[in-house]
């Protein structure tokens, strides 16, 4: 989620950077050249799984194996694009003043 994040908020400029300590509700991410370090990412306990895995590393080899499946678009260009959507979906609200439930 981090790298996610990171990249996210890249697409519009802002460097992210994590403080507190990791893998607890005190782990927030603020802009790095923001001094004020208001929080733009907090971490909610409600979104931790029961029983939290240190390291989860995902491989397409098994569905490239097995289905021949091959991935067409690259994580960056996944969160760009995903960013991209978000923002527009944004500022059509802001447009039509309808306001978001996300």
């Amino acid at each position: 989620m981090r790298e996610f994040v990171e990249k996210s908020f890249k697409c519009v400029g802002i460097t992210i950077m994590w403080v507190g300590e990791a893998g607890t509700v005190e782990e927030m991410g603020v802009d790095a050249d923001d001094e004020s370090r208001e929080p733009l990412v907090k971490v909610d306990a409600r979104y931790f799984r029961p029983t939290e895995v240190d390291i989860l590393i995902g491989n397409p080899a098994k569905a490239t194996a097995k289905l021949g499946w091959t991935p067409t678009t690259l994580f960056e260009s996944l969160v760009t694009e995903m960013t991209i959507a978000d923002l527009a979906m944004v500022d059509k609200g802001l447009k039509t003043g309808e306001e978001s439930n996300d």
